[in-house]
């Protein structure tokens, strides 16, 4: 009964989580505390204590209407705070009207591109990559084209996008910072991007979207800013999660937030609506929009993952990994010891150690680490690092 194409996607779709199911086997035999798993970007932080007192508020009080249907685009006096919130990160005049509360960046990514993608149309994402991207491409009748980045920097090759832009290219996603690599974009590099697109947009008498998928866009170290996208694409959109920042992974809560420059921005908002309700997410979860909206000026303590980076990346360093320092998100994604990292995987296994290749990010040859587990299994895993290291020395 199920589709050849759903059957395909199926059996090439996640090393992610085939590692974490990997890691649940493992856990059965040798006991949680001897399995070291970096598999799945899940935080094991619990919410910040205003996100916790909103919920009891919301849940305690009268709050009458609380639970009934709403604009699909969300609770109004939600959207308004938000759209402050991105007005004075970008200077801006951005309004509610410009906000969508979606469930989660994966369902506000899911609405723009079924916005504004035709059949064929073309869709550029940098590897690495989150591997759910080409799906939602594809779940919009578009085509992804893949853009390598340079694996010095991870950041963007500014030669390979110039020769990848065609006129069917509707738009492109951005991540930074990334995952996999938890590096941020410099302001440098995207203003180039933002010089090429617009040469290119006068060449072929096109608009192209730039995306901008940002649910770790608060979670940076070492003074490093995130440069606004909406401040420096004109043809631009926002997609944020609370997941990351917050702590709320499964509450699936985050929205949308259109640059107010964009010709017939009202048209292309209404069309974004329509989406909402039409793709069946209908709108973001009501009691969640309402905790969020009390909890902007909240963060999760990025001072333990800055620590936990540290950690790891100064032990796999000295063990002699390579890798690139990540700037934020709560990954790191070295080399791996073979030019193989699907059986470099596999063999980490031997040490109960699961990690994640790069394959699966369209960049083979590295792995993931997720780091936002706690900070024992990250101490007692660098012995087991140590072992998988000296397996592969001439």
């Amino acid at each position: 009964m199920l589709s050849q194409n759903i059957y395909n996607k199926i059996n090439k779709s996640s090393w992610i989580r085939a590692m974490f199911e990997e890691g649940a086997k493992l856990r059965q035999i040798h006991g949680p505390e001897n399995v070291y798993d970096f598999s799945l970007g899940n935080p094991d932080y619990e919410p910040p204590a205003e996100v916790k007192n909103a919920i009891k508020r919301y849940t305690s009080e009268e709050c009458a209407g609380l639970h009934r249907y709403m604009s699909n685009a969300g609770h109004p006096e939600v959207r308004e705070k938000i759209a402050a919130k991105a007005s004075e990160e970008s200077g801006l005049p951005i309004t509610q009207n410009h906000i969508i509360m979606t469930c989660g960046a994966a369902g506000g990514l899911n609405v723009v591109l079924k916005s504004i993608l035709n059949p064929e149309d073309e869709v550029i994402v940098f590897s690495p990559y989150f591997v759910e991207y080409l799906f939602y491409i594809e779940n919009c009748s578009g085509k992804p084209v893949v853009v390598p980045a340079d694996t010095k920097t991870f950041e963007p090759s500014l030669d390979l996008l110039a020769k990848s832009i065609t006129p069917k290219c509707k738009a492109i996603i951005i991540n930074s910072p990334n995952n996999p690599t938890g590096v941020v974009y410099s302001e440098e590099t995207l203003k180039k991007i933002a010089a090429l697109l617009e040469a290119k947009e006068a060449e072929f008498n096109s608009k192209i979207l730039v995306i901008s998928d940002e649910p770790y866009s608060k979670i940076v170290y070492d003074q490093v800013e995130v440069p606004s996208i909406l401040k420096l694409f004109k043809h631009s959109a926002i997609v944020n999660s609370y997941s990351k920042s917050l702590a709320i992974p499964g509450e699936r809560v985050g929205y949308i937030a259109i640059n107010p420059s964009i010709t017939d921005v009202d048209l292309l908002i209404n069309g974004m609506i329509f989406c909402n309700r039409t793709l069946g997410f209908v709108n973001a979860p009501s009691l969640f929009q309402k905790v969020i909206a009390d909890s902007l000026d909240t963060v999760v303590n990025t001072d333990e993952y800055k620590k936990r980076r540290d950690f790891l990346y100064n032990n796999l360093i000295e063990l002699g990994y390579s890798c690139v320092k990540p700037q934020g998100a709560f990954y790191l994604f070295p080399q791996s010891l073979i030019p193989d990292d699907i059986e470099f995987a596999k063999r980490a296994l031997k040490y109960n150690l699961l990690i994640v290749p790069g394959t699966g990010f369209g960049c083979p040859g590295h792995f993931r680490l997720a780091y936002c587990v706690d900070f024992n299994s990250i101490k007692n895993s660098i012995p087991a690092f140590k072992a998988l290291a000296e397996e592969f020395k001439v």
